[in-house]
């Protein structure tokens, strides 16, 4: 699957990652999702598509050792400094699904809490020129793959870019995050299967519409279950358009020692979603191995 536009990628800060213990400021329910805002000390800020390691659950006066591993998750949202907090301070916003013990543990987090955090980690989104010829840019979320887009998305606007987020789930419930995106004052497409909210289908079938428009002047960034990236990059080679994915990739450590996260190159051979990724040009993953 291959695309004719090269991609600057951009450099990610020089402060390296923090590795400490993050203060859970809120906590609440979005749908069928959760976000968590936590108040980060020392944070030097993220790259849109970048991911945090947070620990499963809130810290205890007796450390606890199950589940033993921090769980992966996208940076949402940067909120700049803490009202309130100490000048160090940023307020730091994920989205995540209830799916096992780690993150039930995690639901339970209080305001106050604290839980262990290391980041960011990973090669975030392109921030430079996209060479696109002037094109949408086309931004296809789905799960909680929609907590990888939101910073993307308001960098782009900020920039002046013509923005469509499209946004796929099972139902009005499973769309989390969508109030930001709306906020944005940007184009937004929902699509639900089962038609509870906005088109029904899947999400892919928007994205073929707006290619079939704007062709290769358009771009794709797609985050969301292996077949549906699999599906946008298939889309975007027909039409000769860019397409980078962000990977989902289990993983233990968040940076390159476990090697849990190997992800199989078209070209032959592995590389780590932690450390090369999680951003990829769609043409760069082997996606028959993948899937």
């Amino acid at each position: 699957m291959g695309s004719k536009t090269t991609v600057i990628r951009s450099v990610p800060s020089n402060d390296p990652p923090i590795r400490g213990q993050a203060r859970v400021l809120a906590n609440s329910s979005d749908g069928n999702g959760r976000r968590i805002r936590l108040a980060v000390a020392d944070w030097p800020g993220s790259i849109p598509g970048q991911f945090v390691m947070v620990g499963a659950g809130a810290r205890a006066s007796v450390p606890r050792h199950d589940p033993l591993l921090p769980r992966p998750m996208a940076v949402f949202r940067d909120l700049g400094p803490v009202e309130g907090g100490a000048a160090s301070e940023c307020d730091v916003e994920l989205l995540y699904r209830v799916v096992g013990r780690g993150t039930t543990l995690l639901s339970e987090a209080a305001p106050g809490d604290t839980l262990s955090i290391v980041g960011p980690l990973g090669e975030g989104f392109p921030l430079g020129d996209l060479g696109t010829g002037g094109g949408p840019a086309l931004l296809v979320g789905g799960g909680t793959g929609i907590a990888s887009l939101y910073e993307l998305a308001r960098a782009l606007v900020h920039a002046g870019r013509n923005v469509v987020v499209l946004l796929g789930a099972r139902s009005r419930e499973d769309l989390i995050g969508r109030v930001d995106f709306e906020a944005l004052g940007l184009e937004l497409v929902c699509t639900t299967e089962d038609g509870t909210e906005g088109q029904p289908g899947l999400v892919t079938e928007p994205l073929a519409a707006r290619l079939s428009t704007h062709g290769a002047t358009a771009s794709v960034f797609a985050v969301g279950p292996t077949p549906m990236m699999r599906a946008c990059a298939i889309l975007a080679a027909q039409h000769d358009a860019a397409c980078l994915v962000s990977l989902e990739n289990p993983m233990a450590c968040g940076f390159g020692v476990c090697l849990g996260c190997a992800v199989p190159r078209a070209e032959g051979g592995f590389s780590l979603v932690c450390r090369a990724g999680p951003v990829f040009d769609a043409c760069e993953i082997d996606w028959e191995g993948l899937s």
